[in-house]
Order: C-alpha cells, then sequence, then structure tokens
C-alpha cells in the first residue's frame, strides 16, 4: 500500500458563492482629485441637491434592493456618512434620510469569496454539547478571496460523527462585519517591533527616543497612554532629534495591534474577519488556527497568518476564546520571518513552540517567551524527494499523539505542483525526526488540478478525531474538500525503522 491508499476523500466539497456579499466602504476614486477638486466632495454636493422626494424614494429603493441582502444597513450607511461628514459646510444639517443616503453612495458590496474559497484550517469547537456520542463539532477557518484579489477569513462549522462522517451546518444567509473594540497594547510587543524595525536603520538617537516613549508605558496601555507618552515625547522636540520618526514608529505597530468583535446574536458562520490594519490591506491569508491549552488547563484558540500589503508580508497572531471577539498582533524575530509559522498546542518544555519556514525552503522549529517574539529556528526537515525538491513548508499546527508529534506538510516538485506529506517528531524533544513520508499523502486528483492556481492541495491544519484525521484542504486556490485519514496506518509508516 501507498500513504494515498490510507486516504479517503469525503463527498464535502466548498465552492466560493459569488452572492456572498459584504458592504464596504466605496470612495469614489480613492479621492483621485478631478481637476485639483474631491471627487468625494462632489458627490456630496449634489446629494445636498436632491430633493426631500428624490431621497425618500431612494432609500425605498435601496432598501427593496439590498436589505435582504444585509443585516442593519442602514446602521453601515450611518457609519460611512460619518467618515465623510467632515467635507460638509458647517452650516449644513442632514435629517436622517439624507444621511444615509450619504452613507449609501460611499458603500458598496463586495463579493468576498468571488475568486476562491480555500486553505482551510479546522479544531475542535469550544461548545461540544448536545451532541451524541463519539461526535465532534469543528470550526473551519477559510480564505475567501474576493475582489482585488484580497484575502479575509471565514468561519464554518459542523460535526463529525461517530462513523466518521463530515457535515457542515447550513451556510451563512448574509455576511456580518466585525467592529473595533478599543485597543489593547503589550509594551513587549511594542518592543519586539521597534527591536525589528521593520528593515529599517536605527540610529542610536531614534532608539533613544523609543526608549523614552517605552519607559512612560506600563506593562499594558491603551491609545490614550500612548498618545501621553508620544505627547512627552513631543514636548522635548527641541532636544531630541527623531521625534517625528519616532512617533510614526509607534503609530505603524499600533495600527497593526487591534481588536475586533462581532455582535452575540449573529451566527459563527456569518462572521467575516476583513482586513484593518495597514499590513495586512491587501488581504489576511492562511489563517494556521490551534486549540491551545495553557499549563493552567486553561483553553484558548490562537491563529498565525500572513499579513499582506501589496508588497511585503509579515505574520501576525490572531486570538479568541470564543469566536466573537478576536485580537490580532503582530509578530517579530528571526523565526517568524517570511510566511507558514504555526503554534504547538501547548507548551513543550516551558516554551512556546512553533513550526517555521522562515528561510522560505525547509521546515524549522522556533521558539518563543511570550507567543510575539519568536528566536533563531533550528531545521528539522530539508527538501529530498522528487515531489518536493522546490520547497517544503508545513500544513498547520502539529498533532500530538502518544508516538509523537504529527506535523503535516506540503512540498513543491516538478511543474509547480504542491503535495502533502508528513513528519513525526519527538514528544519531549520536537526538534528530533522520528520519521517522514517518502512520498506524498495527497496530490491533486483530476477534479482538483483546475484553479486559479493549478495542481496544488494546501491545507493550514486538520483535526484528529478518534482513530481518523479529519483533512480539510484546498484545492488549487479555489475551492475546499475535507478527506479522512487512516491515522494508525500513518503513525505506522512514519515509525518504521525508528
Amino acid at each position: 500500500m501507498t500513504p494515498r491508499d490510507w486516504v479517503v476523500r469525503t463527498p464535502l466539497l466548498l465552492l466560493p458563492d459569488p452572492q456572498r456579499v459584504l458592504a464596504t466602504l466605496f470612495l469614489p476614486g480613492q479621492e483621485t482629485p478631478v481637476g485639483g477638486r474631491s471627487r468625494s466632495t462632489g458627490v456630496l454636493e449634489r446629494v445636498l441637491a436632491l430633493s426631500d422626494e428624490e431621497v425618500v424614494g431612494a432609500l425605498a429603493a435601496l432598501h427593496a434592493d439590498f436589505g435582504h441582502r444585509h443585516r442593519d444597513l442602514d446602521a453601515t450607511w450611518e457609519a460611512h456618512a460619518a467618515l465623510v461628514e467632515h467635507r460638509l459646510a458647517d452650516d449644513v444639517t442632514l435629517t436622517g434620510p439624507r444621511r444615509r443616503l450619504i452613507g449609501a453612495y460611499f458603500t458598496k458590496e463586495c463579493a468576498i469569496e468571488g475568486a476562491g474559497l480555500l486553505n482551510p484550517s479546522m479544531v475542535p469547537h469550544p461548545d461540544q454539547s448536545g451532541l451524541p456520542a463519539g461526535s465532534l463539532r469543528f470550526l473551519m477557518t477559510l480564505r475567501s478571496v474576493g475582489e482585488g484579489h484580497v484575502s479575509s477569513v471565514e468561519l464554518r462549522s459542523g460535526v463529525v460523527d461517530a462513523g466518521d462522517v463530515v457535515t457542515l451546518d447550513p451556510g451563512p444567509a448574509v455576511s456580518v462585519p466585525a467592529v473595533a473594540l478599543p485597543p489593547e497594547y503589550s509594551r513587549n510587543a511594542f518592543a519586539h517591533q521597534l527591536d525589528q524595525a521593520g528593515g529599517e536603520q536605527v540610529d542610536a538617537e531614534a532608539g533613544a527616543d523609543a526608549e523614552f516613549v517605552l519607559a512612560c508605558l506600563q506593562s499594558t496601555f491603551d491609545g490614550e497612554d500612548l498618545a501621553g507618552a508620544l505627547g512627552r515625547l513631543h514636548a522635548q522636540r527641541l532636544t531630541r532629534g527623531s521625534t517625528g520618526r519616532t512617533a510614526d514608529r509607534f503609530a505603524r505597530i499600533a495600527a497593526n495591534t487591534y481588536r475586533v468583535a462581532f455582535p452575540a446574536t449573529s451566527d459563527v458562520q456569518e462572521r467575516v474577519l476583513t482586513p484593518r490594519g495597514p499590513a495586512e490591506s491587501h488581504g489576511i491569508e492562511d489563517v494556521r488556527m490551534v486549540r491551545f491549552v495553557a499549563p493552567d488547563d486553561a483553553v484558548e484558540y490562537l491563529g498565525t497568518y500572513t499579513a499582506y500589503d501589496g508588497r511585503s508580508v509579515t505574520g501576525q497572531l490572531l486570538r479568541t476564546d470564543d469566536f466573537v471577539t478576536f485580537s490580532a498582533t503582530p509578530l517579530s524575530g528571526p523565526g517568524a520571518r517570511n510566511k507558514g509559522l504555526a503554534l504547538f498546542p501547548r507548551k513543550v518544555g516551558g516554551r512556546y513552540l512553533a513550526l517555521s519556514r522562515a528561510d522560505r525552503e525547509n521546515n524549522t522549529l522556533t521558539a518563543s517567551a511570550d507567543l510575539l517574539h519568536w528566536v533563531e529556528p533550528v531545521h528539522l526537515q530539508a527538501p529530498r524527494r522528487a515531489w518536493e525538491v522546490v520547497q517544503l513548508g508545513n500544513c498547520g499546527s502539529p498533532i500530538e499523539t502518544e508516538q509523537g508529534w504529527l506535523v503535516l506538510t506540503h512540498g513543491v516538485g516538478p511543474m509547480r505542483a504542491y503535495s502533502i506529506g508528513a513528519l513525526l517528531l519527538d514528544l519531549d524533544e520536537p526538534w528530533h525526526v522520528i520519521g517522514r513520508l517518502e512520498q506524498p499523502l495527497l496530490t491533486a486528483a483530476e477534479d482538483e488540478r483546475s484553479g486559479y492556481v493549478p495542481n496544488v492541495v494546501y491545507s493550514c491544519g486538520a483535526m484528529r478525531h478518534g482513530r481518523s484525521l479529519v483533512l480539510p484542504y484546498g484545492c488549487s486556490d479555489a475551492r475546499t474538500r475535507v478527506a479522512l485519514v487512516d491515522l494508525h496506518a500513518l503513525l505506522g509508516a512514519l515509525l518504521e525503522g525508528h
């Protein structure tokens, strides 16, 4: 038997739905001036010129056409109107209907999964109540790719029953965006980011200015505290030569550190995490979610993802304990370079550990004291077989078994074909590789080869269920399937000769 004989593809198939839309901010021409005049100002003036009857009629038509596609569209219009009302003259008073209509002109529908629904990860659901014996409820993160090839994060829930039958809960009727919460900052996180400096040269004076601001802050602080510390720095601008640059650096880190929440009444499948910070302006890519158990048995769900700003990629950490409220924080350190950081589900030897591919080719192991700063990684695996010669990477967080840490990997071979393989690491010393598959576990079937990026199978995380491994995977950057892997056979092959 070959590794592929241990894999059974389920009938479950997730296709991108172009009808799934979010109402997002729309700026005509992205604020490009025409003849030195803002287009947004022109739109506002033309809406103000409409009669009251035209305003009421236009709003009624909009509700009829779009109301069923969104939840609380009036609130979205009000929020978008607030973003542009500074362009109105001080003596202009808006009625409620005209204000909402202005907001509608600065709103667009975005098909969040119009281009693809891919690269899933799967974790046990926080709520396992009401299930028959042997069943496990799960949550799956998915990368949805929409207009402008911008990626967001979607959620799906479902159940694997005692017979390994995988079912998904009914899909969402609407999409619900998150609402920003007041940020909570960590001084350590800022210090890590300032040390890393994003590749820019930081002279001694700039470093001293940054240290001054950090010294003004507690271990945790908020936006008001940060503004106060930067204000004290500004007050010394005549005797410090880097106040402006230092303030910009702090502002950039703060902008990429945020908290959001969804309405508690929303269904988990309606929730969509969209890009917020400047580092992720062009997408939140490939969340690798893991159920993390702390030494005191507290459970938290942690996800690493790739933030893309249109030019470069950086790592971010996503945290939640209920999939309602989320926080995002930038990652730093040599172990967090490039894509593909995947956290272990618990501490090992008193340290946080993660799989890394900092050098873009090899699978490595890195460690952290605080989940945010990752040290220089140690080598685990280099490309060796024909199907992985171009590069290796992981397919999600390690899965703990009695025999060791099971790591799903991906390898890139000729014709840029992606395959999924596996490693087994020692439980206590995971920098020791116990075994590796010499042949792929999964390659693209004939009906999986076509898509935006052909010949690709890729996962961001599987889930153990009894004697099976439930493996969700993306097909050619277009759609998502779920397979079942015989865990006993896989572990047996990895342990051969050990």
